[in-house]
């Protein structure tokens, strides 16, 4: 059941045609605007219903192709988010007393130009850095990017994606030769066999929980997770694995499906490289390693091989149980191994998939200007440099050949003294970041911070010198890319709170007291960037051209790259690599793969239980920055953090449910409710990840090749208070 608010009154919403996107009869009257959903990346529209520049509710769009009329209690709640009275309402200044003053914006916008500016001159461009954000939309991602690199001279910049997508980015590069996720969100209702895979997606995404329920097809839905969640509980096969070992799995699966003839040999050699090496690395990894391996049975190993072989339209979907491992990259390209091996990609109901997590992650990784040059292109390719210049009117020797340092090398040269001040935009590191008290020690260091966001009370704005306020979802406008790849709209209904400025305005302001304002001179309004924007593009796998303006956004329910210049707009729903060709240069995806490596940290005697992290519930998101500040969402979940451990583990211990605990680890102690529960596996806890003190106890490790943080798995140890 989903739930819908308007106003003050709460209602279940059944999920059929008949109670889908009814507006309520005091809203009937009311101007209505459809906007994208600015909390995850499902990207669902709902409509905003307006009265004199007030927003005064909002219902799902009936319309819409994501969400088709349904929201989630945060979608319900996006407006209430806005309106708290906690939002920052004015640039404030910390004085020598620690306290955050008011100040007028162009004091502000001074002291950003003067402090940054001296830091620079002082130590050298290297030394003042910025983190970026999945939270704003794709055109404010381009001025950051550009106004910070090419017009600040900052050499180091990341996002907040890292913690997020940096995995799914990395492999899908390695595999297609460009982070391009191929599938349509109705591929959910076209396949046979679903396969989740570190998912939760009934909390996670719940909108896209409800595609799943919606297929006809009688699908087999297969979840790999060690925790019993509710998505794991709603699949016809859980497999309840030991943390870790997804890898291990995925090569013998490969194995079993190629000594059961289970290849599809032709799509393999027109569309593949790599398979025979594949095939042979392959054969270490029988049945009876693979269930040591993985703590499984092997007739459930056996049970998950049948259904990849005998289904017809076999999809694999993974989230964050994949990305935030200490391996993520490679098993996530072991589940596109398993794809590409058996034709399951390019075809309805099929796919490697990787669903998104923040409202814009797939922006920020087009258009950043951190990971990847504006388009897509790489740091290192003077064509791509030369099309972006042209595509910006910019001169090209303006755009680094480097991408800089990612967002864990950031952090570690702001504790080795090499980066002195830093730019925070949209995010909340002092929560979210692995091994807390590493950046709260960072913050701590820096001869200044400016923190721009929604609110002054979040964990790294109160460490702020600066605080610059933004305007929030409702408040601005521009275009989101959803997770299948959709640009929608934003639009600004109403004005922001107080002296709130949208962050398009305050990239302006940056600019002009940086010296760099002539960059921005034709950046006139979030539509004329889009068109810069789509610019970078052209002639790249995101080619979105074809788009000609916002509008026809609106008319086609969004629209999913590519759409290049000439080319109709002929269905909502298109999937990539139906005609096999990829974007490597020979128009092959590769077979990439590698042997497991242990956990970072393993459990011991003083530690001997092992820690997961995750979602918590669907009225939660992220840091909680936003959804604590509704009220509705605030009721929905659990108000203290909470440690989920097994009913054996919690009778070890002498502790009952509900009972104070204290956790702790190798980094430090925290207070949670215990809940004893047999969702988790005995020797294993879990936490939700949106408690401020739940990074207190993770351990600082990350894959090789994303840099992504491993949040998953850290050694602890649970003890009862009195």
């Amino acid at each position: 059941m989903l739930y819908t608010r308007v106003g003050p009154h709460t209602r279940d919403l059944e999920l059929h045609p008949s109670g889908l996107g009814r507006v309520p009869s005091e809203l009937r009257e009311c101007r209505t605007t459809g906007s994208v959903c600015g909390f995850c990346s499902t990207g669902c529209e709902l409509s905003i219903h307006t009265r004199d520049g007030r927003a005064q509710g909002l219902t799902p769009s009936p319309t819409w192709p994501v969400n088709r009329g349904v929201a989630c209690p945060k979608g319900w709640e996006a407006l209430a988010v806005t309106q708290s009275a906690a939002r920052a309402t004015t640039p404030l200044l910390r004085d020598d007393g620690g306290v955050h003053r008011p100040i007028a914006w162009d004091r502000a916008m001074r002291l950003f130009a003067d402090r940054f500016g001296a830091i620079a001159r002082r130590h050298g461009p290297e030394s003042v850095a910025f983190l970026s954000t999945g939270q704003i939309p794709s055109e404010e991602m381009l001025m950051l990017g550009v106004l910070a690199k090419c017009g600040m001279g900052m050499v180091h910049g990341d996002g907040n994606t890292r913690q997020c997508m940096a995995t799914a980015v990395t492999a899908y590069k390695g595999s297609f030769g460009f982070d391009a996720p191929p599938y349509t969100y109705a591929d959910f209702e076209q396949s046979d066999l679903i396969v989740l895979v570190g998912s939760n997606l009934c909390i996670a995404h719940p909108i896209l929980w409800s595609r799943v329920v919606a297929n006809r097809r009688d699908p087999a839905i297969v979840t790999l997770d060690p925790r019993m969640s509710e998505t794991a509980r709603a699949s016809t096969l859980h497999l309840r694995l030991r943390p870790g070992s997804d890898l291990a799995l995925f090569h013998g699966v490969a194995r079993a499906l190629i000594e059961r003839g289970a290849v599809d040999q032709a799509f393999v050699d027109a569309s593949t490289v790599g398979f025979e090496s594949f095939a042979r690395f392959v054969q270490a990894y029988d049945l009876p390693r693979v269930a040591s391996a993985t703590d499984l049975e092997v007739a459930q190993i056996e049970q998950f091989i049948e259904l990849i072989a005998e289904r017809g339209r076999a999809s694999f979907w993974w989230t964050m149980g994949i990305n935030q491992s200490h391996q993520g990259t490679r098993t996530a390209q072991a589940i596109i191994n398993v794809a590409l091996m058996t034709g399951n990609i390019g075809r309805p109901g099929t796919g490697a998939n990787s669903i998104t997590g923040q409202c814009n992650a797939m922006g920020s990784r087009l258009f950043s200007n951190t990971t990847a040059l504006p388009g897509g292109y790489r740091y290192d390719d003077p064509k791509g440099r030369a099309t972006v210049s042209r595509a910006l009117s910019i001169d090209a020797g303006r755009f680094q050949t480097e991408p800089g340092h990612a967002y864990d090398r950031i952090v570690r040269g702001i504790t080795q003294g090499e980066i002195k001040g830093l730019w925070i935009i949209a995010t909340n590191p002092g929560h979210s970041w692995i091994d807390r008290r590493t950046i709260e020690n960072a913050l701590g260091m820096l001869d200044f911070v400016v923190v721009q966001d929604l609110f002054a009370d979040t964990e790294t704005a109160r460490r702020a010198d600066l605080v610059l306020p933004a305007a929030g979802w409702g408040e601005k406008d521009g275009t989101f890319i959803n997770s299948e790849r959709r640009l929608g709209r934003i639009r600004k209904v109403q004005r922001a709170s107080g002296q709130a400025l949208a962050d398009f305005h305050i990239f302006r302001l940056a600019a002009a007291a940086t010296g760099n304002g002539a960059l921005f001179d034709t950046w006139t309004s979030p539509e004329h960037v889009f068109h810069k924007l789509k610019a970078t593009t052209a002639g790249q796998p995101c080619d979105i051209t074809g788009i000609e303006d916002y509008a026809m956004l609106d008319r086609h329910g969004g629209i999913q790259w590519p759409l290049p210049a000439g080319h109709p707009v002929e269905d909502q729903h298109r999937r990539l690599f139906e005609d096999g060709v990829f974007h490597h240069e020979d128009g092959r995806a590769r077979f990439v793969f590698e042997p497991p490596r242990p956990l970072p940290e393993t459990i011991s005697a003083r530690f001997p239980l092992l820690l997961n992290t995750g979602r918590g519930t669907s009225a939660q998101w992220h840091t909680t920055t936003r959804t604590q500040n509704s009220t509705v969402l605030a009721r929905l979940h659990p108000p203290q953090a909470y440690v989920e451990l097994h009913p054996s583990d919690a009778k070890h211990r002498c502790i009952a449910d509900g009972d104070r605990v204290r956790v702790v680890s190798r980094r430090g102690k925290i207070h949670a409710r215990a809940h004893v529960t047999r969702s988790v596996r005995i020797g294993e806890a879990f936490m939700a990840m949106h408690y401020a003190t739940t990074n207190l106890v993770t351990r600082a490790q990350f894959d090789p090749h994303s840099r992504q943080p491993a949040y998953k798995a850290c050694a602890i140890e649970i003890q009862r208070l009195e």
